[in-house]
């Protein structure tokens, strides 16, 4: 039987999330929980969400992100931050804390992140150096924000990032001088627009002169109109602010983010539009995935006290199963919150994991730039070429890295482990799955399990002061889904980057650890996901090879029919293998904790059981897209391919024993948990 003696706190999610060595990061969490369930939660209780408007009360929030650290965290120490290096990690810590409470307010709070993230990724030094530093906190000045500005009224807010209406054109060029930019860019659904001083813009060229499109820079100051523009009449992230701005400005030519050069007359931008959003599009989205994880885990404890207190002030009495227990006597009522339980754990472990390797493959790129341009690779084409030459190498370290250490040339793997190119292709061929994984999985089915949660809330849920905020969560959740690109893009992505020989290979190797897994470690139910990633890898390659009646092939980039299930049921997998990853690490370095030696054994079983359920419903989720797309899409399946499906569908099933009986455990240990005697945030 699973225990729970109390609800996992601080020791178990440093473990779990790999930070238990980072002090750094455990005062940021502190700092932004105390915003979160303080000054935020206040806020949502006090009502601050009924208006569309930014006032006084939401700009308060600016104030307290400045006051708590949270505006300097991204920022390198000499810019005036207080974390040097990349920070992903950090950004989703914060994020999940303040989602906790309201997403708006994370949002709110990653807004000027996101309009400096351009500057950031592509910008000059000396671009990356003012704005930087201008928008942290410091005595004596004001602090600059930004907003960031790609999307337009085309005629729908998202529809397409790689199309641009606005405009850029040389307004006056004097010969020795530097040109005079005219920008002409309207918004739509662009965040922080109500604070901004400076806004990054999408612009494509309207002149002879410049070539393409760029991102640039403009400031309220400039020469021209800064509109801020109207008020977005969203009903969800009221904390914030959300305006379609008009924006007419002249600009210095240096305001184009990451430089230009001038080619016989023509001013070429270093980086495309296009080519400076891929950047920062592949890590800003993590932190939108942690968004609606964070809101799972946090409706755990209000449902429980919910359930718990249904009957209370009727006529049941102190002492009795219906007093205590309420709603919990009930096995459909534990066991749909352990479900929703799992479900967070597996998108913050997909997400957590997402924002790890972000971080160690940031570096890497940046060094593997200075090594492409040192040897004059330049350009997309032949750096891609270069890497590919490469792959046979990131094939070798795989093998070594995933063999035990007595039996590997430790000496090949040390000179592998060392090489910054096979290093950055092993860690970006992972990156270009799980980022888009985390984005996709972790909003979508989130959305529909935080329906759940309100559901399980009874009437109660659909109310204003219903503990936990479950239906203003609920429904932000929506918006989640489409920032940082919707589903769409997310499978668009994936459909590029899951075919990848590399990932392939790695996911082979993950299939190993689960089967060693069945053996070392049965409880934490890992054969069924094992299973479901061979069923998977079986299908894809016969997707990849195979037509359909009319003779069309199925796997390409416009058969979404085919390319898109398979990107969900990947996502599936991705987050379910990393929720597996989290435990195994919780009861490795758990007992290692003095504060959790007598509870480590319950805590850990109890997890292993979350992670059967996860594991059971994604092995069902894959075992039925890849049904339907091998028999589905072929009239008269060839007998040999039709019986090795068979098998290893076969195979998955039968793998499923027991996994029900892991659920009844969860649920039975959620009717002992110990819980606060309040929320530690406003109702």
């Amino acid at each position: 039987m699973s225990k729970l003696a109390t609800l996992p706190g601080d020791d178990i999610r440093q473990i779990m999330w790999r930070y238990t060595d980072r002090y750094d990061l455990q005062m940021v969490v502190q700092s932004a929980r105390g915003v979160a369930r303080g000054h935020v939660a206040r806020m949502v209780a006090d009502g601050a969400r009924h208006t569309h408007e930014w006032d006084e009360q939401k700009n308060t929030l600016l104030d307290a992100f400045d006051a708590s650290g949270l505006t300097a965290l991204y920022m390198d120490t000499a810019q005036g931050g207080y974390i040097d290096g990349p920070k992903n990690f950090a950004l989703c810590l914060t994020t999940f804390e303040l989602s906790w409470v309201d997403a708006g307010a994370a949002t709110c709070g990653l807004a000027t992140n996101l309009a400096l993230a351009p500057i950031h990724e592509k910008g000059t030094p000396e671009q990356r150096d003012h704005y930087m530093t201008a928008a942290c906190p410091a005595e004596g000045r004001k602090t600059l924000r930004g907003a960031f500005a790609l999307t337009e009224p085309l005629p729908f807010v998202g529809v397409d990032t790689g199309i641009l209406t606005s405009k850029v054109r040389v307004a006056e060029w004097k010969e020795g001088e530097e040109p005079m930019l005219e920008v002409v860019k309207r918004g739509r659904f662009i965040t922080g627009m109500d604070f901004a001083d400076f806004v990054t813009a999408a612009v494509n060229s309207d002149d002879e002169r410049i070539k393409g499109s760029c991102m640039i820079i403009l400031e309220k100051d400039d020469p021209g109109q800064f509109d801020r523009g109207a008020v977005t009449r969203k009903m969800v992230h009221q904390l914030s602010s959300t305006r379609d701005p008009i924006l007419t400005l002249r600009v210095p030519a240096s305001r184009i983010i990451g430089g230009y050069t001038v080619k016989d007359g023509v001013i070429v931008p270093n980086y495309s539009h296009a080519e400076i959003i891929g950047s920062v599009f592949h890590r800003t989205r993590i932190p939108v995935g942690i968004m609606t994880s964070a809101k799972l885990l946090s409706a755990v404890e209000p449902i429980i006290r919910y359930h718990r207190g249904r009957f209370r002030g009727g006529d049941a009495q102190p002492g009795t199963p219906r007093y205590d227990q309420g709603l919990q006597m009930k096995e459909d009522a534990v066991q749909r919150l352990a479900d929703l339980w799992a479900c967070g754990e597996a998108g913050c472990s997909l997400g957590f994991d997402a924002a790890r390797k972000a971080d160690l493959l940031d570096p890497l790129e940046k060094r593997k730039e200075v090594l492409f341009h040192e040897q004059g690779v330049t350009g997309p084409r032949a750096q891609m070429s270069a890497l590919k030459k490469m792959e046979p190498r990131v094939l070798e370290f795989l093998d070594l890295l995933f063999s035990p250490e007595d039996k590997r040339d430790a000496t090949r793997f040390a000179e592998l482990s060392d090489d910054v190119f096979v290093q950055c292709i092993y860690l970006d061929a992972e990156t270009n799955v799980i980022i888009p994984a985390c984005k996709l999985w972790c909003p979508g089915v989130g959305a529909n399990m935080m329906r759940e949660a309100v559901a399980l809330a009874g009437g109660y849920g659909v109310t204003e002061d219903c503990p936990g905020f479950l239906f203003q969560k609920w429904t932000d959740t929506q918006l989640e889904a489409t920032y940082e690109g919707p589903e769409v893009v997310q499978r668009r992505h994936m459909t590029a980057t899951m075919t990848n020989p590399v990932f392939l290979a790695l996911m082979g190797h993950w299939i190993d650890e689960l089967d060693a897994q069945v053996t070392s470690w049965p409880d934490a139910g890992t054969k069924p996901l094992a299973r479901a990633m061979r069923l998977w890898l079986w299908t894809i390659a016969r997707m990849q090879t195979s037509r359909d009646v009319e003779g069309k092939k199925l796997y390409s980039g416009n058969r979404q029919g085919v390319t898109f299930p398979l990107a969900d049921a990947l996502a599936w997998l991705m987050a379910a293998r990393c929720f597996v990853d989290d435990v195994r690490e919780l009861k490795v370095k758990g007992p290692e904790n003095p504060m959790l030696a007598e509870s480590i054994e319950d805590t850990v079983g109890f997890f292993a059981d979350l992670a059967t359920i996860q594991n059971a419903r994604a092995a069902g989720e894959v075992g039925r897209i890849c049904a339907e797309l091998v028999y589905g899409y072929v009239a008269d399946l060839d007998e040999a391919a039709a019986s090795e499906f068979a098998v290893l569908r076969a195979e998955l099933d039968a793998s499923l024993a027991g996994a029900r009986l892991a659920r009844d455990r969860a649920g039975e240990a959620l009717t002992d948990v110990m819980i606060p005697e309040a929320l530690d945030y406003p109702l």
